[in-house]
């Protein structure tokens, strides 16, 4: 049996195994498709009010405000086309196989290039060790578009912003990808271009069915969150609590069905959080903005440069959901293509971090919850790991290298400029 083909066996244990991990593993880790996607796209779909409720028909981000930008609705509403087989569950598992499949097959080429087997190998562990959390969200299907997109932005700059443009109007976070393209990629008008003929065709079809006022919805909803008790910034109310103080504890938000944390001083970290953030994310821009000046190129600077962006969304957000380690996935990839041994490091970082991740989230969450010191510290492990990584990240792109020669040789090596 040919190393490709391997490959695509280990991709068919993975995917079924993490699909069935979703029915076996406790804290519906499924919870969203069943809970949300099913009913928001059965009421867009049939307005019955098995799925609509109370509330009447409705299309979330056309009729009504929606957590998530307007293109979200596009997968929960294709997951119906498999739900004769076994009911929406398995069709929404149905759905990020394949798409995860097209994505494989463009990562792995004919299976000659070395780095885009030690990718295709590596992200299939990262999907196994995150578990079914990865699948049974919206990740499960804008990370291989990320991954897709990225891949392209040298040999077909135009499709690869647009692959990246649609991921980013069904979540937001590949717009840190997007920004580190606009960076680095030399074609920018067809970066642009991409993302202007995606935004242009969403917002038309949202105002033509008369939606403009919930165009950007997602925007304030996020805005308004409280502190997610996963986020890096909830471990000092967490450890407060744990610690026997009776003001920090532990409640259930109804609105974004999540668990947050609170305690003294909490509005003013919550107010605090979202410009820490942006100043990140700028901080890290003008570094890669900087390198470029200096005459570093794609292969040096854009997978550096893109996880630092992912990271510090994730690493300075007041919202820490589990499926947010799947956006770390798509940058260590395309590193991994490039230039496999500089990223064997945050690769494998990556892989405990994704291990950690399932253990807190779904099979130990209950002791999370119930503020257990061991759970506790597992999860404030991996958010120490996540801020290591960060820092890795930005230590790598402000040392990417600027000599010409080997810049070429990597992005050709990898088969990003010649057919692989």
């Amino acid at each position: 049996m040919s190393r490709r083909a391997i490959l695509w066996v280990a991709f068919a244990l993975v995917h079924l195994t993490v699909a069935l991990l979703g029915f076996i593993l406790p804290n519906q880790a499924m919870g969203d498709v069943y809970l949300v996607y099913e009913p928001w796209s059965g009421c867009a779909l049939f307005g019955t009010s098995n799925y609509c409720g109370a509330g009447g028909h409705e299309i979330v981000g056309l009729t009504s405000i929606w957590v998530y930008p307007q293109l979200a609705l596009v997968p929960m509403l294709a997951a119906w086309a498999f739900a004769w087989i076994d009911g929406y569950i398995v069709a929404w598992a149905i759905v990020v196989t394949l798409v995860d499949a097209a994505a494989f097959a463009i990562l792995l080429g004919r299976g000659r290039s070395a780095g885009r087997r030690s990718a295709a190998w590596f992200w299939l562990a990262f999907i196994l060790l995150l578990g079914p959390v990865g699948m049974y969200r919206l990740e499960g299907i804008t990370v291989p578009l990320a991954i897709v997109g990225s891949l392209w932005l040298v040999r077909r700059p135009w499709l690869g912003s647009v692959l990246l443009s649609i991921a980013t109007w069904m979540k937001v976070w590949p717009a840190a990808v997007i920004a580190a393209a606009l960076i680095v990629v030399r074609r920018r008008l067809a970066v642009v271009g991409g993302a202007l003929v995606v935004s242009a065709a969403i917002l038309g079809v949202v105002f033509a069915f008369g939606g403009g006022k919930y165009a950007f919805g997602f925007i304030g909803d996020q805005a308004g969150r409280g502190l997610q008790i996963e986020a890096p910034v909830s471990a000092y109310y967490l450890w407060r609590a744990i610690s026997g103080s009776r003001d920090a504890w532990i409640y259930y938000d109804t609105d974004m069905l999540t668990y947050q944390a609170t305690g003294p001083n909490v509005d003013a970290v919550i107010a605090l959080m979202t410009p820490l953030m942006a100043l990140a994310v700028v901080g890290v821009a003008l570094l890669g903005a900087w390198k470029v000046r200096r005459g570093a190129g794609f292969a040096t600077v854009f997978p550096a440069l893109s996880l630092a962006l992912v990271l510090a969304v994730i690493v300075f957000n007041k919202v820490g959901s589990p499926q947010y380690i799947a956006w770390i996935a798509a940058p260590v990839v395309v590193g991994l293509v490039i230039r496999r041994a500089r990223w064997r490091g945050p690769a494998i970082g990556l892989l405990a971090i994704a291990a950690i991740t399932q253990l807190v989230y779904p099979i130990l969450y209950n002791l999370v919850l119930a503020l257990d010191p061991v759970a506790v510290g597992l999860l404030t492990l991996r958010n120490v790991l996540l801020i290591a990584l960060f820092a890795w990240s930005v230590v790598a792109l402000a040392k990417a290298s600027t000599a010409p020669e080997l810049r070429l040789r990597r992005v050709a090596a990898s088969g990003l400029i010649s057919a692989d």
